[in-house]
C-alpha cells in the first residue's frame, strides 16, 4: 500500500525530493508514495505537483489534516524548528533538510524535545547514502585500512551561490563543510575535539562584505588522535569536486575518484579521468538523494531507525561553529562533547 507523504517547500531541493519520492515503487511496481505538497508560493507547489502527479494543499495545517503519514521539510533554515515541532506534534516521522536550526543554541532545546518525546527525525546529510562514502565506511569498519592517521575532505563548488544567500548562510563552514564533518564522524565513529581554521577571499569582494570567505581550510583533531583536514571553496572552475581520502596503517581509499573527477593529471601519458566533471551538487549526489528518500520511506514504515538523527546533525553543526569561531579569532577552538553544557571555547596555545 502506498504511503501518504507530505512535502512542505517546493523550491529547488523540494522539487528534487518530490521527483525522487514519486519515482519510488513497491515490489509489485505500484507507486510507493502518494505525495501532497504545500508551499508559500502556490504556483510553485502546483508546478511541482503537475510534474510528479502529486496533490497540493494550501497550508501546512491542510497538509497535516489530509492524513499524511510522514513529513518532508524542504524550506528555509529559519523555519525548520517550528515545522519539525509541527510534524512531531502530529505524531509523524519527519525528514528535514540540514541544519536543524539557524544555530546550535536554537537547536539544543529542540533536540531535547525530540529525544524526550522519542520523536523520529531524519536530517538531510545525503552523503551518508552516496555509494562511495558507504563503501569507504564499510572498508574502515571491516579493518581493511587499519589505524587511520590522516583524513582529508574536500568540497569545492564550481561557482558560488548568490551573495544574498551567503549573507544568511552562516558562513562557509556551516553551509558547506558541515557535510564533510558529518560524514567524517559517521565513517570514523570518532568525535572532533579541536579545530583550527583559516580562510581567504580572492574572488568576489562582496562575499567578504557579507562576512563570509570564499575559501577555507580547517585542521581537525579527533578524540583518538587522528588528524583530519576539511577544505572548501566557492570557486573551482574545473567543476564540482567532492572527495574524501582515508589513509591508514594498512591501506588507503578515496571517495570521489572516478571518471567525473574535476581534476586532471599532469603525469605524461595519464588520461584519467575520461568523463566530464560534475558541475553541481545535485548532479554529484543524484543517487545519494534518491537513496535518502527511499530510506525515509523505510523510516516512516518503521523498518529502520533514523539514519541521520537530529543529534548527529547538531553534533556536526557544533564542529562547524567551532571552525567559524576559529576563523574569526585566529585561535584553535576546543569542541566539548554534545550535551556537556559547554560551548566551543578558544583552546589557546596558537
Amino acid at each position: 500500500m502506498s504511503l501518504r507523504i507530505g512535502l512542505i517547500g517546493a523550491g529547488r531541493i523540494g522539487a528534487m525530493h518530490a521527483a525522487n519520492l514519486a519515482a519510488l515503487r513497491t515490489p509489485e511496481g505500484e507507486p510507493a508514495v502518494r505525495l501532497s505538497i504545500t508551499d508559500a508560493v502556490p504556483d510553485q507547489a502546483a508546478a511541482v505537483a503537475a510534474r510528479t502527479g502529486a496533490s497540493t494543499r494550501p497550508t501546512l495545517r491542510a497538509l497535516l489534516d489530509a492524513g499524511v503519514e510522514g513529513l518532508v521539510i524542504a524550506t528555509g533554515t529559519a523555519t525548520h524548528p517550528e515545522l519539525i515541532r509541527a510534524g512531531l506534534e502530529a505524531g509523524l516521522p519527519v525528514f528535514c533538510e540540514k541544519p536543524v536550526a539557524l544555530s546550535v543554541a536554537e537547536a539544543l532545546p529542540l533536540l531535547e524535545e525530540i529525544e524526550r518525546g522519542q520523536g523520529v527525525v531524519q536530517i538531510g546529510h545525503q552523503r551518508r547514502f552516496d555509494p562511495g562514502y558507504v563503501r569507504a565506511r564499510q572498508m574502515y569498519t571491516a579493518g581493511e585500512l587499519g589505524r587511520l592517521h590522516v583524513v582529508r575532505a574536500v568540497t569545492a563548488d564550481m561557482t558560488p551561490p548568490p551573495v544574498e544567500f551567503l549573507a544568511t548562510s552562516g558562513g562557509l563552514f556551516r553551509d558547506c563543510s558541515v557535510h564533510d564533518v558529518d560524514v567524517l564522524r559517521w565513517i570514523t565513529g570518532r568525535e572532533v575535539v579541536e579545530v583550527y581554521a583559516r580562510g581567504s577571499n580572492t574572488g568576489d569582494p562582496r562575499i567578504g562584505e557579507v562576512g563570509d570567505v570564499d575559501t577555507a581550510l580547517a585542521v581537525l583533531s579527533l578524540d583518538d588522535g587522528t588528524l583530519a583536514t576539511v577544505s572548501a571553496t566557492r570557486y573551482n572552475g574545473a567543476g564540482h569536486d567532492v572527495r574524501l581520502e582515508l589513509q591508514g596503517s594498512k591501506g588507503s581509499v578515496a571517495v570521489g575518484l572516478d571518471d567525473h573527477l574535476a581534476m586532471r593529471s599532469a603525469e605524461p601519458g595519464a588520461d584519467f579521468p575520461a568523463g566530464p566533471p560534475h558541475t553541481t551538487f545535485h548532479e554529484r549526489f543524484a543517487e545519494a538523494y534518491r537513496r535518502e528518500m527511499a530510506a525515509f520511506v523505510r523510516v516512516v514504515r518503521g523498518e529502520i531507525p533514523s539514519p541521520c538523527t537530529a543529534r548527529d546533525a547538531v553534533a556536526a553543526s557544533r564542529v562547524a561553529d567551532a571552525a567559524q569561531l576559529s576563523l574569526e579569532t585566529g585561535a584553535a577552538v576546543r569542541v566539548e562533547p554534545l550535551g556537556a553544557g559547554a560551548w566551543p571555547a578558544p583552546a589557546g596555545g596558537r
